[in-house]
Parts: structure tokens; sequence; C-alpha cells
């Protein structure tokens, strides 16, 4: 994948989605635009985990001070 962000790569995989539920493509073209797709949902995917562990929550002790924790998924847990 090139030097995509995620927000453009989530619209192209929308854009691949649409277009394969048409159905109106010869199956040459609906492999390629298949891989494609497959491409782009990794590529989500991989920045999707990225930001996830980058997640902080902002909790408050009992002495009223702000600290941060990592974010800890429920797959984690």
């Amino acid at each position: 994948m090139d030097e995509k962000n995620f927000e453009e790569a989530f619209k192209r995989l929308e854009e691949v989605v649409n277009k394969l539920e048409d159905g109106d493509m010869p199956l040459e073209e609906s492999l390629k635009l298949f891989e494609e797709g497959i491409n782009l949902s990794r590529f989500c995917n991989k920045k999707l985990n990225e930001a996830e562990k980058k997640v902080e929550i902002l909790l408050k002790d009992a002495h009223g001070e702000i600290f941060t924790k990592p974010f800890i998924s429920e797959k984690e847990k």
C-alpha cells in the first residue's frame, strides 16, 4: 500500500465495495477490485490496531490528580 492515510484508504475501500456490490463488471476486473479491497482492509485494520495501542485513558486518583493509564482492549484482558 502506498502512502495513503487511514481516511483515504477507508474511502477507497467503500468505493471498491460499492462497485463490487453493483456486479456490473467482468470477472477479471471484479477479481482485481476484490484484491485491492482485501489490501485496503488489511491496511485499515493495521492502522486501527496501531491507534488502539496508542490510546490512553485519562483518570483521576483519590486526590483529584489526573494521570494516564495505557488502554487495554477486551482481547488483551
